[in-house]
């Protein structure tokens, strides 16, 4: 019984360990990412410079950061992926900086962002809830939001625009990076996810494009 105690405190201990440093490294990711995104607003940054460095930011996730993530060379990259995805993201809030409500269209989305986050977020640690039953779900949805992103995208360059399609999109973005919250959150608090530097990616992630979608949202909705 002893040891069973001893195996179980061991553990509560390590989950609290990588809860507190995710969320720690999480708040720095989110600073560096908002001041890139400034800076990449005040220099005016191109959308197709803006496009490479979120490509950039894709290929360190895919091929840098798994073979780092267990060392401190980690959080440096966790750092170059959200400067280079804040800088990418530049030219899409100055766009809506400029529309009529600009200003509070983005604060919006922000404050409803944070307000998504710490609710669900909060659920999952206050009730210790698994949700890793929604892993499978999950992945199907983000392939069909990726293939449908993609088909959209080459549509609009036949000059094909479907703007109910992609608000309905964007809608389902937002439901599917909540789920992913869910999930990622329960992963770290049931021992999925033990890696603080990649449970930090993940959640950024998350929120990033929550974000991304609830501006597109508020946008259509704030269009005269």
């Amino acid at each position: 019984m002893q040891q069973v105690y001893s195996a179980s405190s061991i553990q509560n201990a390590e989950t609290h360990k990588v809860l507190r440093n995710t969320y720690s490294l999480l708040a720095v990711t989110m600073l560096v990412s908002a001041i890139s995104a400034f800076v990449g607003m005040a220099i005016g940054l191109s959308h197709i410079i803006s496009i490479a460095f979120s490509f950039g930011a894709i290929g360190l996730i895919w091929f840098v950061l798994p073979k780092v993530a267990n060392s401190p060379k980690g959080i440096l990259v966790v750092f170059a992926v959200a400067a280079l995805m804040g800088a990418g993201l530049a030219p899409t809030i100055s766009y809506y900086l400029q529309s009529a409500n600009g200003g509070m269209i983005v604060m919006q989305a922000l404050g409803g962002t944070a307000l998504v986050f710490f609710a669900l977020s909060g659920y999952v640690l206050t009730t210790r809830k698994d949700f890793s039953f929604m892993g499978g779900f999950l992945m199907v949805g983000l392939i069909t939001v990726v293939v449908a992103g993609l088909a959209f995208m080459v549509l609009g360059m036949f000059g094909i625009h479907m703007p109910a399609m992609s608000l309905a999109l964007s809608a389902v973005v937002v439901l599917l990076m909540s789920g992913f919250i869910l999930y990622d959150t329960s992963a770290i608090i049931h021992g999925g996810e033990t890696n603080y530097i990649m449970a930090t990616i993940r959640l950024y992630l998350d929120i990033l494009n929550l974000f991304t979608a609830l501006l597109h949202i508020l946008g259509v909705m704030n269009d005269d």
